[in-house]
């Protein structure tokens, strides 16, 4: 069976984001083994006793091409208290993803609708607008799903001029990301 170049796109890009989450989940663990469970209580009295500036921490992140893996605040989130606490925070960490996405993806709209970005990408992007308008509902679906840099693909798509409402429903794929691995996560740390 031949897959449409749309689907090998998708596959493709789909096993690379699951390559490099294997890849921070193998970093995570060696980091947990070798740096916290030598000195456990620095990191929890350091981080856990301030949630405002996790939070802060996250929505930087989120804003700029997610520097730091929102699993990494689930861990946090899972460890800072009980079930209701995790599931109210998992909803709050999915929520600023996606609403960080969609902000990512309106300034990509300003710079399509921008004149010298438009002639900046005329000059040196000029098979990538095209690319990403044919691909660009897998392109998201795969950001979404995979630790791909989901700020910079909704800033990416949104200079590419793709339209806001599509892109927002395809964003939801972000939420269903957050189940998953929240899940994944909440089944591996439970005490």
């Amino acid at each position: 069976m031949k897959l449409s170049p749309r689907m090998q796109f998708l596959v493709r890009n789909g096993l690379k984001g699951f390559l490099w989450l294997t890849v921070l989940l193998a970093a995570y663990f060696l980091f947990r083994e070798v740096v916290i469970t030598h000195k456990p209580d620095a990191w929890v009295e350091r981080f856990y006793a301030r949630p405002m500036i996790i939070y802060l921490i996250y929505c930087f992140s989120e804003f700029f091409f997610g520097l730091i893996p929102p699993e990494l605040f689930m861990i946090w989130a899972i460890n800072k208290g009980d079930t209701w606490h995790y599931l109210f925070n998992l909803s709050l960490f999915a929520g600023i993803s996606y609403l960080m996405g969609y902000i990512n993806f309106l300034i990509g709209g300003f710079f399509y609708k921008n004149e010298t970005f438009t002639n900046l990408k005329r000059r040196l992007l000029k098979d990538s607008a095209s690319q990403v308008k044919k691909y660009g509902i897998f392109l998201i679906i795969v950001a979404a799903l995979t630790p791909l840099p989901w700020s910079g693909v909704s800033l990416l798509v949104g200079s590419a001029g793709y339209p806001s409402k599509r892109f927002l429903k395809y964003a939801l794929f972000r939420l269903l990301r957050f189940a998953v691995y929240g899940y994944i996560v909440y089944q591996t740390h439970q005490i």
